[in-house]
């Protein structure tokens, strides 16, 4: 673990003066011809334009292969081998082309493109250090660039910086063994490689705390031991989904297991939208309960990032996903004429909400106005019952279903 996090160089921050953070040596120690030495290496330091390429593996150089993926090796003076990635296997660019600006076309309205050539400059930097490459700042990085290039709309360079980024979480024995050392770091990486992916990459621990996957919240288990599950007006579910459900019910609706703070939240969040996703597909041979189960399977992903709002990167895409499926459903249950209004009411008021400024949202609002008069929807307290009978969290967001469905009402009366 570092000593300090700061990033001006050692002479600067003993004479308590602001430094310039440039490298190999700062602008006031060139000129007060101090010796510039930093404790940090600066995020901001200038790419050396002059750098020559690295050098071809020696002879003392191996490879090796590791879960599938091709790695180097190179030999620490002071300790045994360690593996590093190859840029190739995090999609960083050429280190021989490092002159090159990657981001000539990136949108000036999003990272600055001098920042973005920064972290790539200090990403690669640390990459070909074999004792930086697993380090968590190392892993950010990784995860960050994925996020910029797929904002950019470069899928392919994308998931190989995911692809990565997984390759070292694996190495580091799993993203609960991550966690266990890095909260933070886990936590992005494990939320943002299923945002820009638009689905999970890492297994989730079990309904008990077993396994090297993702983590769930003590008042999952707790949810558990306090509650069977909950039969839902009347509605036949898949065992994997009902449990789902009753444990997000238990939790939500307990005064003493629903007080979550926002780091609680995402972590329930980020678990219970990996299980729900990871769920295999259902056998065909009770249609409408598949059909019911999947609409709530859907349904409730997308109330889950309603609840969780954006962090660390928008979810826009996988809500645009998950919608399509939420859809689909939702019309099999309708070509089956089988209607109940509770769950009807529920999923459609997720989908009208999470759809907003997306193609399927006037969809969902037909669908909601076609509720309304199918089961005498006169008010939102009507609506506000049908939501609790299948789950529902008192929060602040609670306005933005209140706002949608008061337009649907208004236009009905």
């Amino acid at each position: 673990m570092r000593a300090t996090l700061r990033r001006s160089c050692n002479a600067c921050a003993k004479a308590k003066h602001r430094c310039d953070l440039r490298t190999p040596h700062c602008s006031r120690c060139i000129k007060k011809k101090f010796n510039c030495t930093y404790a940090n290496e600066p995020l901001t330091s200038t790419p050396d334009r002059n750098e020559s390429p690295p050098s071809e593996t020696s002879g003392n150089g191996r490879h090796a292969v590791m879960n599938g993926s091709e790695v180097s090796t190179m030999t620490l003076r002071d300790g045994p081998t360690t593996p590093k990635f190859s840029d190739t296997s995090v999609g960083l660019l050429n280190p021989g082309n490092a002159f090159l600006d990657p981001f000539d076309s990136y949108p000036p309205t999003r990272l600055p493109r001098v920042t973005a050539q920064r972290l790539i400059h200090h990403l690669r930097r640390k990459i070909e250090d074999s004792s930086l490459a697993f380090q968590d700042e190392t892993m950010n990085s990784v995860v960050t660039l994925a996020a910029i290039e797929h904002g950019k709309g470069n899928v392919e360079s994308s998931r190989m910086h995911i692809d990565g980024v997984k390759r070292m979480v694996d190495f580091r024995g799993g993203i609960n063994e991550v966690k266990g050392t890095s909260p933070l770091t886990a936590r992005m990486v494990s939320w943002v490689s299923m945002l820009v992916t638009g689905a999970p990459q890492f297994q989730t621990q079990d309904d008990f705390g077993f396994g090297s996957g993702i983590v769930s919240i003590p008042q999952w288990q707790l949810a558990g031991l306090e509650s069977e599950h909950m039969a839902l007006d009347g509605l036949d579910v898949d065992p994997a989904m009902s449990n789902i459900i009753s444990r997000l019910r238990t939790i939500f609706h307990e005064p003493r297991l629903s007080r979550l703070t926002s780091t609680e939240l995402h972590d329930l969040t980020c678990y219970v939208s990996h299980k729900l996703l990871l769920l295999p597909p259902l056998s065909p041979a009770n249609p409408i309960r598949s059909a019911i189960s999947e609409c709530l399977r859907y349904a409730l992903a997308l109330y889950m990032l309603i609840l969780h709002g954006t962090t660390y990167y928008s979810h826009v895409d996988l809500a645009s996903t998950v919608m399509i499926y939420l859809k689909t459903h939702l019309e099999a249950l309708a070509r089956m004429n089988y209607v109940h209004g509770s769950l009807g009411t529920w999923a459609i008021s997720m989908g009208m909400v999470a759809g907003v400024g997306t193609k399927d949202h006037q969809w969902f609002m037909d669908q909601a106005r076609m509720a309304q008069i199918a089961f005498g929807l006169q008010t939102w307290e009507n609506v506000l019952v049908s939501l609790e009978s299948i789950l529902w969290m008192r929060t602040e967001q609670l306005e933005l279903f209140r706002k949608k469905w008061r337009e649907i009402l208004n236009l009905t009366t």
